[in-house]
């Protein structure tokens, strides 16, 4: 049976099978809201659902997916896509994001990789946005890429995000990281493509950590502490946007609950922080 939808705000952290037992025996009051990639847990059953359930009756959700495949050339997987409507429906979920990418071409790819920049890509990844809205009844959310090998283009990443987003209705995940870490790698200035979003479209937020391979390339790996130009970039966010809801990745080399703890406590210290600004902003 369906229940209400539950709104998220505030400091969240992404739900790692790991982390069942500690977020199980314990209450942080430090956690706002859990983000699951529902591949993970349609239809899963035994212990592990049932702590899942038990977690989803605690705290507000958000879905991740991992293989929509916005951007490929293989049809849409719609039954995935009403199995995931299914979920919302069930858990009261607000908001299903994916990757503004794709990850198949005649059979899963088993990576993110990046859309060319192109009006003609725009167009398809446009039409496929709407099919997905149509099932879920509500914007899919989308999350701006991080990449290596740069696509063909004839526009910038910058007006190709744009483009999308507001030719197809989608709402922006926004992903702090993924500016810095393209920032290094393609050498741009990461405040100024951040102010050149669309950022009225944004959902929520994420920020994570990286590997640097070299100084002039970082690896989006979501494996590590997030360091301080990224958190100075997630509080330029904010300086834009108000303490958006943010969300810490972190999917492997998972340290324990209380240092993961502290990190989204360092989230929540910058909303803090951004909320007065915000304010006397708006009443100026």
């Amino acid at each position: 049976m369906s229940v209400a939808t539950r709104e998220i705000r505030g400091a969240g952290l992404g739900l790692r099978r790991a982390l069942l037992g500690p977020l199980l025996s314990r209450a942080p009051a430090g956690i706002d809201f859990l983000e699951i990639a529902p591949e993970n847990w349609i239809g899963v059953g035994g212990r592990f659902g049932r702590e899942f359930r038990e977690l989803a009756a605690r705290y507000p959700l958000v879905l991740h997916g991992l293989s929509l495949d916005i951007g490929g050339p293989d049809p849409l997987d719609l039954d995935l896509v009403r199995a995931v409507r299914a979920l919302m429906d069930d858990l009261g979920v607000s908001i299903y994001s994916e990757h503004l990418t794709y990850c198949a071409a005649e059979g899963h790819l088993y990576d993110l990789l990046p859309i060319p920049f192109t009006r003609e890509a725009v167009a398809h990844v446009v039409e496929r946005i709407q099919q997905v809205q149509e099932v879920i009844g509500q914007p899919l959310v989308l999350e701006n890429a991080s990449y290596y090998a740069q696509a063909h283009r004839e526009m910038s990443e910058l007006e190709f995000v744009t483009e999308v987003l507001e030719r197809s209705g989608a709402e922006l995940l926004l992903d702090v990281n993924n500016i810095y870490v393209n920032s290094i790698n393609h050498r741009y200035d990461p405040a100024a493509f951040l102010e050149g979003l669309p950022l009225s479209r944004v959902r929520y937020i994420h920020v994570a950590g990286h590997f640097d391979e070299a100084d002039d390339l970082k690896v989006d790996t979501h494996g590590a502490d997030v360091i301080d130009p990224v958190w100075s970039l997630l509080s330029h966010a904010y300086g834009l946007l108000g303490p958006v809801p943010t969300l810490l990745e972190r999917d492997f080399n998972l340290p324990p609950l209380d240092e993961l703890l502290l990190e989204v406590g360092e989230v929540r210290r910058r909303q803090a922080l951004a909320a007065p600004e915000r304010a006397t902003g708006e009443s100026a």
